[in-house]
């Protein structure tokens, strides 16, 4: 689970795979027509909407592969980027950006496509963009404050607006098969003589507009991974019907003790429950974490036992589920979760013996760990809590 360039790949070959992508972008660009200006402005005067039906295609192309790989595992969506929206300048800088589109006929993106044919319009195009680049900088300081306004943070379309993503996706769908319609009667209209929608195959294309209108189907009833399997694991009869190795109190006290290389405590709790208190060489990783690339390499150590900390063992379950799913192994539960080793180790309280010879043996021994436990925990707070470092997002946008 993780995205298409694998962390085999080194950052130096990533940038070569960027700059293969790169040209190829720019040659789908040029092919698409992207590299005339003309064909570009067509799009506001209605005689030409190549533009908008190639950027449709991307944008439904891009959103189904998502939502698809993202589904059966092979893409981690949440290591994708999301720009920030900051509204109020977005859509002033949109309204500038199309104003520049309709007057100079390209947008950032399709000039520099323009001018590596040898476009002079383009390349002047590029010089203004350039120079508009350096006056930005050198008047930033003039309208910060309106440029830093009303922000909204890395929010996704689906949820300002209250829907659901397979909902969203559904709904963009039929708007592209319908802009294709209507674009193409309005070119038609418009450029009754050489419209590029005349070369269209009507047939095919009302057959190809079924077929993504259904692809917008089945991602409407396609759920999220993740919010899915995190229900599937968390259902009542899941957990009964599936049980969770366990590791008692006392075998983790004495692992801790003895620092036991062989163990991984992952703490399943809020980050907030997590800061105040946790036991010695612990890891904090939410249920909702499990999914990123970020824990691949902790979660897939074969000979080292993943013991889920929680504050009761049916999260502890739950989380233990969730992890056999992603396909990872050598797990196992804290019998009774936290409460239960607060009670028994940390905090006991009046020792229930089981009428055997070894209960003296077992009283020492809580004793001696519940010291050496609260010490290392006092150590840890004092040095403040291991940062686990993540991997960063790429920044990028068109």
């Amino acid at each position: 689970m993780g995205p298409f360039v694998p962390d085999l790949i080194s950052d130096q070959l990533n940038l070569v795979v960027a700059l293969v992508l790169g040209i190829g972008f720019g040659v789908a660009l040029e092919q698409a027509g992207f590299s005339s200006s003309r064909r570009l402005a067509g799009v506001f005067y209605g005689y030409d909407f190549t533009v908008l039906r190639v950027f449709f295609t991307a944008a439904v192309t891009a959103m189904s592969g998502v939502l698809l790989l993202g589904y059966f595992g092979l893409l981690d969506t949440d290591a994708i980027y999301v720009n920030p929206t900051w509204l109020l300048p977005a859509i002033v800088g949109g309204a500038i950006m199309g104003v520049g589109f309709v007057l100079g006929g390209y947008c950032p993106g399709t000039s520099v496509c323009a001018a590596a044919i040898g476009k002079i319009d383009a390349m002047f195009f590029v010089g203004g963009g350039l120079l508009g680049v350096f006056a930005f900088g050198e008047l930033y300081p003039f309208y910060k404050g309106f440029y830093e306004s009303t922000s909204l943070g890395a929010v996704k379309v689906f949820d300002s607006l209250g829907m659901s993503q397979g909902v969203f996706a559904f709904l963009l769908i039929v708007i592209a098969v319908g802009a294709f319609a209507a674009t193409t009667a309005i070119e038609k209209r418009v450029n009754k003589k050489s419209a590029p929608s005349l070369a269209f195959s009507s047939r095919k294309h009302i057959l190809a507009g079924i077929l993504v209108v259904a692809l917008g189907v089945i991602l409407l009833f396609l759920p999220d991974r993740k919010t899915h399997l995190i229900s599937k694991v968390s259902d009542t009869a899941y957990l009964s019907a599936h049980p969770a190795k366990v590791m008692s109190v006392d075998e983790l006290a004495f692992r801790i003790v003895d620092h036991e290389p062989r163990i991984t405590l992952i703490d399943i709790r809020t980050p907030d429950a997590y800061a105040k208190y946790a036991l010695p060489g612990s890891v904090n990783i939410p249920m909702s974490d499990f999914f990123g690339k970020d824990w691949i390499t902790m979660f897939s150590q074969r000979h080292v036992i993943k013991v889920i900390l929680a504050d009761d063992e049916t999260k502890e379950h739950a989380a233990f589920l969730l992890l056999q799913e992603l396909g990872y192994e050598n797990l196992a539960v804290l019998g009774g979760g936290l409460d239960a080793f607060n009670a028994t180790i940390l905090n006991p309280s009046v020792i229930v013996t089981q009428g055997t010879r070894w209960d003296a043996d077992v009283v020492r021994f809580r004793a001696d760990a519940r010291k050496d436990i609260l010490a290392m925990i006092e150590k840890n707070k004092s040095g403040g809590l291991k940062e686990v470092k993540t991997t960063k997002k790429i920044q990028g946008g068109c």
